[in-house]
């Protein structure tokens, strides 16, 4: 009888040791594959303008000169090499 209430405490506490683990695996969020905003990769730099009103905004974007800007669209934009660029932001303008 003893032996039996210890296998069952043991298979117990194993099964709430994995419950938890998947809880704590299930809740845990993925890495945002291309994130809002200016991003960049190994060789890559670019600008995510997240929205879904389908506006154009202008950007500036540090590249190691005197800033430029561009005029972007919804969704991801090539601004260039990781190398040449620094960062880029919102100007709070539309185009």
């Amino acid at each position: 009888m003893r032996l039996r209430r210890l296998a069952t405490s043991a298979l117990s506490a194993v099964a709430l040791a994995l419950a938890s683990a998947g809880a704590v695996t299930l809740n845990a969020a993925p890495a945002a594959a291309d994130p809002c905003g200016f991003y960049k990769t190994h060789s890559d730099a670019y600008y995510n303008h997240c929205t879904s009103d389908g506006s154009h905004i202008v950007i500036e974007v540090d590249d190691w000169g005197p800033n430029s800007e561009m005029c972007v669209g919804p969704g991801v934009t090539w601004i260039g090499s990781a190398s040449d660029v620094d960062g880029a932001w919102y100007t709070g303008r539309t185009c």
